[in-house]
């Protein structure tokens, strides 16, 4: 065993048995880095990563090849999700420098952290114009000898590369888009929208969730039928997919081809939980049979195969499980189909049948004439469907099954909080209510600390020792407050406004309203990290400005408001280039537009019409719409303040800037002031 036995991180330590001499990045790496006058090898990847699974069985465990790395180098191995901060200041340089990223990420840097060469996955011998990755490290290590002097050079204007990057979003605009800016991004979506297959772009294609929820937002405030079918006929296509698991919910991370036929099988908790959001959110708009559907197989999903056991949410499954037929791990063999199999387990004519239903053919769609299964129309007999999916998903069960990791994560926890929370709510599972409140009770127990702070990572109820980032902070405090609007238990406001604090204390740089993705007080990297735009998730940086928005709604705070409107400037500024990749800004500013509006509700909590108006409140489909239901009297929180019955009924308050409309006591008329579609 190496260095990373020990370690909490199941990516580091599937690599702790590699001959491999790996490190955990810390101060001790680069200090034996600089006692050996060595360069270091930085391999940054993820526990559900197929290409990191391919190198370290073709790389990390061929013993010769580990041998020249630990006489040449100082290799250290980065687990991408519990130190997002080391990989997004490295990726920007592997990007910047390439054109292109990935994992896993390569990166060779001086013993004082700078990167002077730059890759992804190398394979064993030469291919495809690749060089192998022992001619890497050999290249490497006669440069690092015979050439230092250019290597400092190539280092130095990397860095200062990365610095001149950073300024840009500092001196950015301060003001929140406006109408024409959001206007703007819709047309350019409508450009690069697939209209033969739905999302946007080419192959590989990535489930758009923080697009949909801006598309869904301004069909809601401005009535746009183009964003409502562009995000009805995204929503659909994806849930009829390969993508979408047809047998157990949820949806893995991404299609290699544009018509989301073939998934990287890999399953994220944080794409699950923005997918699970924005397909409630689609049905709240449209009454979708199908994306009700969607949303509650993706919310079982997760709770039957992302809970811990302490009740929180693992990050994956791996893409990768074992085949059963050629005994060797395969990508996708948990998933794929062949027609035989599926006589084999129904019969001739159920699997006929079968086949129809999920387009199993004889060619296939994926590798060895497997195909994944898709749900191209609707079943003429729905009993029929559902007794077939339940068998063919018994059979599955019996397969060797993907690994999971089971890291927990205080940012996507997070998402899934708010998704599940509002699920429950919506689609009356009170289960799904409780399991994000035990998720929560999680993150308060393990992952917060006496002094307010929040730590990114946990396993086994074990926290990490890794700082949470701006993310973490951002998306838990979204998390409680769903949880708030869903519960009315005022000590979800409370903790949220706490994590919002620290955001403004610690992540603000306070001339501009610029946010950064670590702390002030983090470890000190060759740059701050700081980045605006969303990735796999909402940027940390909007998640922040979406948080603060719906704080200031329920407390009044112009401080929190004021943060808010300065950290969506930069979103004016991306929104008719790259609204794509800012598409949780949008959301946020379509919020920002529409007030956004706050409904107080008040009476007492066993009355049905209390529970009756609260319905009507979080069915509404207002962007970004906040709703507070408490006691008559109730002065805790501020919105509920000073809002009394109406005839001695429960009433309901829609507002805007704590300015209020006449109160009303019919769930009907509430419902139509605030756009709900469904009831």
């Amino acid at each position: 065993m190496n260095r990373l036995a020990g370690v909490t991180s199941p990516y580091l330590l599937q690599h702790a048995d590699n001959p491999v001499d790996w490190w955990p990045w810390g101060p001790e790496a680069f200090e034996e880095a600089r006692r050996r006058n060595v360069p270091v090898l930085l391999s940054v990847g993820y526990a559900a990563c197929h290409w990191c699974h391919v190198m370290a069985h073709e790389s990390f465990e061929d013993a010769g090849l580990a041998g020249y790395l630990n006489e040449r180098f100082v290799a250290v191995k980065v687990d991408r999700e519990e130190r997002p901060d080391v990989d997004a200041v490295y990726m920007e340089a592997v990007q910047a420098a390439t054109g292109q990223g990935g994992w896993p990420m390569t990166v060779f840097l001086t013993p004082d952290k700078e990167p002077f060469y730059f890759g992804t996955y190398f394979p064993p011998e030469p291919r495809h114009g690749m060089p192998s990755f022992r001619q890497v490290l050999e290249g490497v290590d006669a440069a690092w000898r015979d050439r230092r002097q250019e290597v400092a050079e190539v280092a130095g204007r990397i860095r200062a590369d990365l610095a001149e990057r950073a300024a840009v979003y500092s001196a950015g605009a301060h003001h929140p888009p406006g109408e024409s800016d959001l206007h703007q991004a819709l047309v350019t979506l409508s450009r690069e929208f697939d209209q033969a297959r739905g999302g946007f772009g080419g192959a590989p294609k990535f489930p758009p969730a923080m697009v949909l929820e801006f598309l869904l937002r301004h069909h809601a405030r401005t009535g746009s039928e183009a964003a409502l079918e562009m995000a009805v006929r995204t929503g659909e296509a994806m849930a009829r997919g390969g993508i979408h698991d047809q047998l157990g919910g949820g949806f893995a991370r991404y299609a290699v081809d544009a018509g989301w036929v073939v998934p990287h099988f890999e399953k994220m908790l944080y794409d699950n939980a923005l997918l699970l959001r924005a397909y409630l959110h689609l049905w709240r708009a449209t009454g979708s049979a199908l994306a009700r559907r969607v949303a509650l197989s993706t919310a079982d999903f997760m709770l039957r195969e992302l809970r811990t056991p302490e009740g929180a949410f693992a990050s994956a499954l791996d893409a990768d499980s074992l085949d059963e037929e050629t005994g060797k791990t395969a990508e996708g063999a948990y998933y794929a189909w062949e027609p035989g199999q599926l006589v084999d387990l129904l019969g001739p004519a159920d699997a006929a049948t079968a086949a129809r239903l999920f387009a199993v053919t004889a060619e296939g769609t994926f590798e060895h004439g497997t195909s994944v299964l898709q749900l191209l129309s609707e079943p003429e007999d729905f009993a029929e469907y559902e007794a077939i999916r339940a068998r063919l998903f018994e059979a599955r069960a019996a397969r060797p099954a993907p690994a999971r990791d089971d890291k927990v994560v205080a940012a996507w926890n997070g998402l899934a909080i708010a998704a599940l929370a509002e699920t429950g709510a919506l689609l009356e599972r009170p289960d799904l209510v409780d399991a994000a409140e035990r998720a929560a009770d999680l993150l308060l127990a393990v992952h917060l600390t006496p002094d307010g702070r929040l730590l990114r990572t946990s396993r086994d109820g074990r926290a990490g020792a890794n700082a949470g980032v701006l993310e973490d902070y951002a998306d838990t405090a979204e998390g409680f407050l769903a949880l708030y609007a869903v519960t009315g238990a005022t000590e979800w406001l409370q903790l949220a406004g706490g994590l919002l604090d620290t955001v403004l204390k610690h992540f603000t740089d306070v001339p501009s309203g610029a946010l950064y993705d670590t702390a002030d007080d983090a470890e000190e990297l060759i740059r701050r990290p700081q980045d605006p735009t969303d990735n796999a998730t909402p940027s940390g940086w909007t998640a922040a400005a979406g948080a603060l928005l719906t704080y200031a709604a329920y407390t009044g705070s112009d401080r929190h408001r004021t943060a808010a409107e300065r950290a969506l400037g930069v979103v004016g500024a991306l929104a008719g280039r790259a609204p794509r990749f800012i598409g949780w800004g949008l959301a946020v500013a379509e919020a920002l537009l529409d007030g956004p509006r706050e409904v107080a509700v008040v009476g007492p909590a066993g009355d049905p019409a209390t529970a009756a108006l609260r319905r009507a409140a979080l069915l509404g489909t207002a962007p970004g719409a906040v709703v507070a239901v408490g006691e008559p009297g109730e002065r805790e929180v501020p919105l509920l303040a000073d809002r009394p019955l109406v005839g001695g009924a429960p009433a309901a308050y829609v507002c805007r800037h704590f300015t209020c409309d006449a109160p009303t006591t019919d769930p009907t008329a509430l419902a139509e002031r605030l756009g709900a579609a469904v009831g």
